[in-house]
């Protein structure tokens, strides 16, 4: 796929920050002018210079200007941009902004509509992957009608049960229960949260797997139903049910495993009439794997798929809005070693990941062999607190784990972020742990008693050793005081 293809001639991106600046990117090569949105406070956020057109679409608050629907499809129409990239989050999985979009006479990219819709219900996609034969966590087929029913249904498959909301994502609404008495909370609290959260209070029970790992599956389709899988993604590394860490593709992924999950993914796609980008999510324990659920858009860690494939995966999803066949077949898609990516936060990992927006005071991004970096940030920029924390996604490629896991200590101890918290210390240290370098991880991770200790540990070293740069940096000795933090880190990186 080259340049010399134009799919629309003008694209709106319906996002913000790294996200948007990755869209453009792909448009920029493909030949596409980008329109930006933009809310008051993102003013003068990259993503609004990198575009080559940018309106203001409302206040602060993403309700009234990154999910006011009906005002950016109006600035589409008056732009005269053909089609809207969602990216992820905002209005990426709504299936009535996917709906008005169309209905207005534009190109949504992504799934259609009626896809996001009956996919969006973790009920609803459950029961047509059990119908599939996807294999599905055994609980409440439907949503909990009565709290006997559920009572009933977590007696047959045996406490810990989780509680869920079936509009939900992000982890709003879940709650586990270890005995009948915590069911009986979770459900009351699952219903109160899912219908504030998500304007739905429908909440359903399964089985909860206490130490499963989070593997997902890359999906491109067309419109013609030709479908192929960019292979796997692990995530087990979370905080909050949030992801902080993936991995392409999984280090305990076999070639049985391999086949028989990417058979599911492929089924579950098919299953849902699927046109697009999309990724099939599991949960994996004890030899099995279960079907979480289906994300239908862009996701964040689409980057280390690119790595290890090769595919431009935002071009595709251009190309396939705009009525175009898939460019490959199967066999024409392979594993090249190893990727990894860091979520870069503006949280404090010793304050519970708490969000720390402001001004960064200083910046300095890393580069060099197998690395990339998409980010909205620079030095000068202030993070606004509306949004969601993550302000960068660092990645590392190697020809194998080991060489990314070396590649990502050393991106790490070149990436100078100062004025905020970041995630930055907690990921240096996650490399160089025993567990995770053995690829001994699952979804509880970081919550593990000897994790915690190791990197409290090399966190409270960590945030030392940013204040004396700091207050170096403060008194002038700017260049000095780079060069010596990264003496630092690379004495660090040597042993």
């Amino acid at each position: 796929m080259g340049s010399a293809m134009k799919y629309f001639d003008k694209i709106l991106i319906a996002n913000r920050g790294e996200i948007a600046i990755r869209v453009m990117r792909a448009c920029r090569e493909l030949g596409i002018d980008t329109v930006a949105i933009y809310s008051d406070p993102d003013k003068n956020a990259l993503h609004v210079k990198y575009a080559d057109e940018a309106f203001n679409v409302g206040e602060a608050h993403p309700s009234k200007s990154y999910l006011n629907k009906e005002r950016i499809c109006d600035v589409a129409k008056k732009t005269g941009a053909e089609a809207i990239h969602p990216g992820y989050g905002f209005l990426a999985e709504n299936a009535g902004f996917a709906k008005l979009v169309e209905d207005e006479g534009l190109t949504f990219i992504g799934p259609s509509w009626k896809t996001i819709e009956v996919l969006g219900s973790k009920i609803g996609a459950k029961r047509m992957m059990r119908e599939a034969g996807v294999p599905v966590l055994p609980g409440t087929p439907e949503g909990v009608t009565s709290v006997d029913a559920a009572k009933e249904v977590a007696a047959e498959i045996g406490y810990p049960v989780i509680v869920k909301a079936s509009a939900g994502g992000g982890g709003i609404g879940m709650h586990i229960a270890w005995n009948e008495q915590e069911l009986e909370e979770a459900l009351e609290k699952g219903r109160r949260i899912a219908g504030s959260a998500f304007g739905d209070p429908t909440i359903f029970v399964e089985k909860y797997l206490t130490k499963p790992r989070h593997i997902e599956i890359q999906v491109l389709a067309d419109a013609k139903g030709h479908t192929v899988h960019l292979y796997d993604r692990e995530c087990s590394i979370q905080r909050r049910h949030q992801k902080l860490l993936e991995e392409a593709p999984c280090p305990i992924m076999t070639p049985d495993l391999r086949e028989r999950m990417t058979a599911s993914a492929i089924t579950a796609a098919k299953a849902a009439n699927y046109k697009n980008t999309g990724t099939v999510e599991f949960l994996y324990a004890n030899g099995n794997y279960y079907f979480m659920e289906v994300n239908t858009r862009l996701q964040v860690e689409h980057t280390i798929t690119e790595a290890i494939t090769g595919i431009d995966i935002v071009k595709q999803q251009i190309a396939v809005a705009a009525g175009e066949d898939l460019s490959m077949d199967q066999e024409d898609i392979s594993i090249r070693g190893h990727a990894i990516e860091c979520r870069i936060n503006a949280e404090d990992p010793l304050n519970d990941f708490a969000a720390d927006p402001g001004k960064i005071v200083r910046y300095r991004s890393p580069g060099g062999p197998g690395i990339r970096l998409d980010s909205g940030i620079h030095m000068g920029y202030t993070i606004p607190p509306h949004y969601d924390s993550m302000i960068a996604k660092l990645c590392a490629w190697g020809g194998n784990r080991e060489e990314a896991i070396q590649r990502m200590r050393r991106a790490i101890s070149e990436y100078v972020v100062l004025g905020v918290k970041t995630t930055l210390p907690l990921h240096y240290a996650i490399m160089h742990d025993a567990h995770f370098i053995a690829g001994d991880t699952h979804t509880h991770f970081l919550q593990e008693e000897h994790i915690i200790k190791d990197l409290r540990r090399y966190l409270r070293e960590e945030e030392a050793r940013m204040q004396t740069l700091a207050a170096s940096l403060r008194q002038g000795k700017e260049v000095a005081a780079i060069t010596a933090a990264v003496e630092v880190y690379l004495r660090k990186n040597m042993k």
